[in-house]
């Protein structure tokens, strides 16, 4: 985060038993390759939808190599979680789809 500017003041982990009471139109899994190995998220959604990367947390060698796979990682969660909302959410805000 702090390579894009961001600060991650106050992050944590939240359990999905939080959001169990809200409505949500798009929940979406990124674990690794075995997609029936995520969390299952049983509120109330209209989407489901299953966008898999593999888990930076099992990179190894030196440090750099670690880095790098999470760099990676992080790249590829940019350029599909950008793609999903210019395919799924940018055109129904626009009277598309």
């Amino acid at each position: 985060l702090a390579e894009f500017g961001l600060k991650p003041t106050n992050l944590r982990p939240k359990s999905v038993e939080e959001f169990l009471s809200e409505t949500w139109d798009f929940v979406i899994t990124v674990c690794g390759g075995a997609q029936e190995t995520c969390p299952a998220f049983w509120g109330s959604v209209k989407n489901r939808i299953h966008i898999g990367f593999e888990d930076p947390a099992e990179a190894t060698g030196s440090v750099t190599e670690i880095e790098s796979v999470f760099r990676k990682v992080r790249n590829e969660i940019l350029v599909d979680f950008f793609r999903f909302y210019h395919t799924e959410i940018s055109p129904n805000q626009l009277g598309g789809k």
